[in-house]
């Protein structure tokens, strides 16, 4: 009985694994029949020395079965479920493309369209270039590969998903590995099915810290907010050390004098795309909304001040991140430090030219991810930096929306919580000279109480001051300007850094019970809001809770268990942070 109960729990731990790591289903098959054998030979062993070596060759059948079986590299089909069929044909201006329909019919959508050339080769670290045009029709019923990456085991992302967003599900659907490549500068549109003409375009840029990322990511696809009445679009551009690498000959080889800001450009070159091409799915290029989440929301802050991008967009929203601080937290450094930082790279490969590290595998590039994700400087995207530009009155939208979660240090600080004994020291290394001031707000007097306040100070720090930061240089401007307050709990991610999303474009699954009546309420009312800022530039409409301009830098719409006007929280802190940044009025 005891060597029946163990196989069994071996057994289904193997079926565990395959199912994490996403092997094909042979590996499921090939699993069971070296178990039905295991247990055929265990049987018929005599002595102890046989029936472990039974025990050790299945287990060592089972680690070739796994190797044999991985997950292959498949590209992401466009339409979840079956497709109800194909689009009409659409001529762009380099060439044809067809998509395919939702299964209700309702969106077309249409992956993997080029609005740039392939940046590999000679064409790695440089201005995007054009696309070639193309004969034929292009059928575009799958996303391109993600752009080059860090990538992780299979396992791993299964684990993340069930310890982080606690809504993992069993599938031999999902059991391949999504391709991560160079040749990844494509777009995606979704919009509404049939003929269709001057209706609002929504264009969204993905975060993950310039280092990580894709377009396909379930929780802001497009389809609902082309049912709202927009077309959506987004796309994928250069990360890590092929979007932000800064270095003097590169600079010198560019007509542009740029460096640095390689996946930044390539965001402009897709607004341009959308400009050239947009009307011809019936989306309005004069009525362009531009939006992003973390990294992504850096990067719209950032193109809100870029000459490049002047004209290509109206209206802007920002979910949890700007770069409109005197000194921004994260995603961007000034070109020096750049410079320095790639002078570093170069001497790690000992390579003593570009075309020494262009060379090199995207492969073993991809490692610097973490060492080169910062927009910068470069005197051609960014003449200045974006606070500098709005004090003269420099930008690019007519209208802001923009917000924040309660609990954004959530996934940052998981496995670096404060505690009593380090409190105080915390507090200090950020605050410096100001941290008695930051103590006298938050004296924590308990471990819990340290826990909590660090999380909510550090949360301030690295998302919630930029935005305010944002909210007075767009009052200053003249610029109508609404804020959020995200606070909604659930059985996800709730509140924490990119919780919100799922919400803010409707795509919180039918069957999931980690949601409630009131979550499904809310991100309907945040979907409608969306889309009459998309429509008009003023989120208010008909049937929902009347959100009030934050004119006065203080007053936010709250996203939680109630929707409904705020005051700010956190201006105590926020002042102790413009003294350390030198803040005036």
């Amino acid at each position: 009985m005891g060597f029946y109960l163990g196989a069994g729990i071996v057994f289904l731990l193997m079926l565990a694994v395959l199912e994490l790591n996403k092997n094909t289903l042979l590996g499921f098959l090939l699993t069971i029949a070296a178990t039905a054998l295991f247990v055929f030979l265990r049987g018929r062993a005599a002595g102890g020395g046989l029936r472990f070596l039974c025990w050790v060759g299945w287990i060592a059948l089972f680690a070739l079965i796994l190797f044999l079986t991985w997950p292959p590299v498949k590209a992401v089909p466009a339409v979840e479920g079956k497709s109800a069929g194909r689009t009409q044909i659409v001529t762009l201006r380099d060439g044809q493309v067809q998509g395919v329909l939702t299964a209700d019919g309702a969106v077309e959508v249409y992956t993997g369209i080029p609005y740039a050339a392939p940046p590999v080769d000679e064409l790695r670290w440089r201005e995007p270039q054009d696309v070639e045009s193309w004969d034929g029709v292009r059928l575009c019923d799958h996303f391109a590969p993600m752009s080059m990456q860090p990538t992780n085991l299979p396992i791993y992302d299964s684990l993340a998903q069930i310890i982080g967003y606690h809504d993992y599900k069993i599938s031999l659907k999902d059991n391949f590995r999504a391709p991560v490549s160079e040749d990844a500068l494509y777009v995606n549109v979704f919009k509404p099915a049939g003929a269709a003409e001057g209706l609002p375009v929504y264009v969204y840029v993905h975060g993950g810290s310039l280092q990580t990322g894709q377009p396909w990511y379930g929780d802001y696809r497009g389809e609902n907010l082309a049912r709202e009445g927009a077309v959506y679009v987004n796309f994928a551009y250069r990360l890590g050390v092929f979007g932000y690498l800064a270095d003097e000959e590169l600079m010198a080889e560019s007509e542009n004098g740029t460096t640095g800001n390689y996946g930044l450009l390539d965001q402009i070159k897709a607004l341009e795309w959308v400009r050239d091409n947009i009307a011809r799915f019936g989306g309005d290029p004069g009525n362009v909304t531009l939006a992003g989440e973390s990294a992504g929301a850096a990067s719209v802050s950032a193109l809100c001040t870029s000459p490049l991008a002047a004209g290509l967009f109206d209206r802007v929203i920002l979910e949890s991140s700007t770069v409109a601080s005197i000194e921004p937290p994260h995603s961007f450094r000034l070109l020096d430090e750049a410079l320095e930082s790639g002078k570093e790279l170069k001497a790690r490969y000992g390579a003593a030219t570009v075309n020494e590290l262009r060379a090199l595998s995207a492969e073993k590039l991809a490692r610097e991810a973490a060492t080169q994700h910062h927009m910068t400087v470069d005197g051609y995207a960014l003449t200045e930096t974006p606070y500098e530009s709005y004090r003269k009155g420099i930008h690019n939208e007519q209208a802001i929306l923009h917000g924040y979660n309660s609990r954004e240090s959530g996934p940052f600080i998981l496995f670096s919580q404060a505690s009593l004994k380090d409190y105080e020291q915390r507090i200090e290394r950020f605050f410096g000279e100001h941290a008695d001031e930051v103590l006298a707000l938050y004296p924590a007097a308990t471990d819990a109480e340290a826990r909590a306040y660090w999380a909510e100070i550090y949360g301030a720090i690295f998302f919630d001051y930029s935005h305010y930061c944002l909210n007075r240089l767009a009052v200053e401007n003249g610029i109508p300007v609404w804020e959020y307050y995200f606070t909604r709990d659930n059985g996800r991610l709730g509140p924490w850094h990119s919780g919100e999303m799922i919400y803010c474009y409707g795509n919180i699954p039918a069957d999931s019970r980690l949601f409630d009546a009131r979550d499904r309420e809310l991100s309907g009312q945040i979907l409608r809001y969306f889309a009459n800022f998309t429509i008009a530039g003023d989120p208010n409409g008909e049937g929902l809770p009347r959100w009030e301009r934050n004119e006065s830098s203080s007053r936010l719409m709250e996203f939680g268990d109630e929707t409904q006007m705020i005051d700010e929280r956190e201006h105590a802190l926020f002042a102790v942070l413009d003294q350390l940044q030198g803040w005036t009025e």
